[in-house]
């Protein structure tokens, strides 16, 4: 698969950017990722330094063989055909009724970093954007995220077991 800016399907639009957040340890950091486009606009070109935008990079090598470090992309998409569009974490397929669009793991910040985050579906085969910086360590990382026996029933959770995720619309 690769990174194209725009992309035109019968039933979607999405617009293509690269995944930014802060640094994945900064307290203050915003807990979401957000996508950012490929042609950004600026008005200004100096201001305070007390808010950040960084990149996004996996940080392990669990999500592909060779993820760890890669700059992630992203795109925002408008599915025409649909209402309603969830992430379900632990899960691999839609429930009857939903349209898988992607599945995958899910992830998030390491568990003991200071900045937060939320729970995000990467894809079963994710992308990486072309000619990334790989390795730099400087930007919002995503780990796989583990199933923790305890108040977390297991069965059926599995202690320790990477978590899937799937994204379906209705």
């Amino acid at each position: 698969m690769t990174f194209n800016p725009v992309t035109f399907v019968h039933l979607f639009f999405c617009i293509s950017g690269y995944t930014g957040g802060g640094r994945y340890s900064d307290a203050g950091a915003p807990p979401e990722p957000v996508c950012l486009p490929l042609d950004p606009d600026f008005n200004k070109t100096s201001g305070g330094d007390y808010g950040r935008m960084y990149g996004a990079e996996f940080a392990t090598n669990f999500f592909a063989s060779n993820s760890g470090g890669q700059d992630i992309p992203c795109a925002v998409c408008r599915v025409k055909q649909a209402s309603s569009v969830i992430m379900i974490p632990g899960k691999s397929r839609c429930y009857i009724g939903w349209n898988m669009e992607y599945n995958g793991y899910l992830s998030s910040n390491h568990y003991s970093y200071n900045g937060a985050t939320s729970y995000t579906c990467i894809d079963i085969k994710p992308e990486y954007v072309t000619g990334g910086s790989t390795g730099i360590g400087d930007g919002k990382y995503f780990y796989e995220v583990l199933a923790k026996c305890g108040s977390l029933h297991c069965p059926p959770y599995h202690n320790n077991y990477p978590m899937t995720c799937v994204v379906c619309s209705k």
